[in-house]
Order: C-alpha cells, then structure tokens, then sequence
C-alpha cells in the first residue's frame, strides 16, 4: 500500500514502511522484469547513484529468464486524466508503453520536454535509468537542517542554484528524463504492464499513484489482460 508521496513513493504495512522505492520499481518495469522478490533490510531502497542505473544495469548483467505465464498487461481503451491545480497526467490508449513529460521550473532548469519512444528494456538502460534525482540548493539545505538526505551528495544528485548547476549533468535534459524516471516506478506500482501513452504536464508521484491506483483498480476504460 502507498503510504506517501511527498518527496518519495514509500510503501508500507501495519508494521513497516519502504521510502524511495521508485528507482527499484522503475528499474524492474524499464527492463521488463515482471515478477521479482526483493528483500529489503531497513527502511528505504539504497540511493545508490541517485538514479536507477546500478538497479538497471544488474538486471542487464544478470540477464532475464522467460516464464510459461503470460504477461499480465494493463490496456487503456479511452483516454482518463486527472488534474491538480497547474499539474495534469493524461493517460490515452497506445499499443506500447510511452511517455511525453513536460517540466517547467526557475532557471536554470526552464522548460523540458522529453517525449519517448517505446519504453524497452535497451532505450531504458541507456537514456532513462541513468538520470538522477535533484532538488534546488535552498530545499536541500533545509532538508539537512532538518536532519533528512544526511546520504545526499553532488555524486547522487543533481543540485541546482540561481547561478546553475553544481555539479555536470549526464543529459542536458536530465531533470525531465529523471520525471519520466519516477513515473515508470509509480506506474510499476498497477503489477501490469501499461499499454498506454502518457501525457504528463509537471505532474508527480501523488498524480502517479493517483493514476496507478485509477488504472489498475476502478476505471472501466483499462482492462487487465
């Protein structure tokens, strides 16, 4: 069950919870692996490099092995959406999984837009997983006053200043390619492979789950197969 979606998707139970579970669960969808068991020991899925890279890169090195079952799919048969204030996610039928994200932040992130093509496990390893998480100078100085991202750094993310990035990027656009990042993790949450086209406008992971849990659950335009 999703417990939060405030910096994070954290899962949780009666008597435990996962923070950061996104990259892993991204990782998994991005390289078409359906059914996995993962032991966590602690509280939240390792940083890592703040991307979902190393998680990516050992599904590829350790390969896949095909199962008798068939893949379980989600298929949308009519565009849904679902708004909150200036953030929109627009979920339309497609024969493949893909995204089109638009940011818009201060400078000097400005404006992205990265619009994919299918969502397979060689675009995914190459273009999507190796994108950090960010956040502006000023929020991660009260997030350390506070105690919280004591594991962040200049090598696990991207920080941003008025005055640019601190630190080189891996993609010009790595801000809106990490977005797309998060998203495929919360859309990992349905356990179904989404034949769908997204539309995302600034949206994040409380629209995600939001749409997730619509898609997989309650909405007659989406039929698991």
């Amino acid at each position: 069950m999703v417990r939060s979606t405030v910096r994070c998707t954290t899962l949780g139970s009666q008597t435990s919870e996962v923070h950061t579970v996104e990259h892993l669960l991204a990782a998994l969808l991005g390289m078409g692996v359906d059914n996995a068991v993962i032991t966590v020991d602690g509280a939240e899925i390792p940083i890592m490099d703040g991307s979902a890279l190393p998680f990516a890169q050992a599904i590829a090195d350790v390969g896949r092995e095909e199962q008798r079952a068939q893949r379980r799919e989600l298929v949308v048969r009519e565009p849904y959406w679902v708004r909150e204030g200036d953030k929109v996610l627009v979920v339309v039928p497609a024969d493949e999984f893909k995204i089109n994200f638009f940011v818009s932040f201060p400078e000097p992130v400005g404006i992205q837009f990265l619009e994919t093509p299918p969502i397979t496990p060689d675009y995914f390893l190459s273009d999507i997983a190796p994108n950090r998480t960010f956040g502006f100078r000023a929020e991660v100085e009260r997030l350390y006053s506070a105690g919280l991202a004591r594991g962040g750094s200049l090598d696990n993310a991207v920080v941003i200043d008025r005055e640019g990035y601190m630190g080189p990027l891996r993609f010009p656009d790595e801000i809106v390619r990490h977005k797309a990042l998060d998203l495929i993790g919360d859309f990992a949450l349905m356990g179904l492979y989404p034949r769908c086209e997204v539309i995302a406008l600034r949206s994040g992971h409380a629209l995600h789950v939001a749409a997730a849990r619509d898609l997989r659950g309650a909405l007659p335009a989406a039929a698991a197969r």
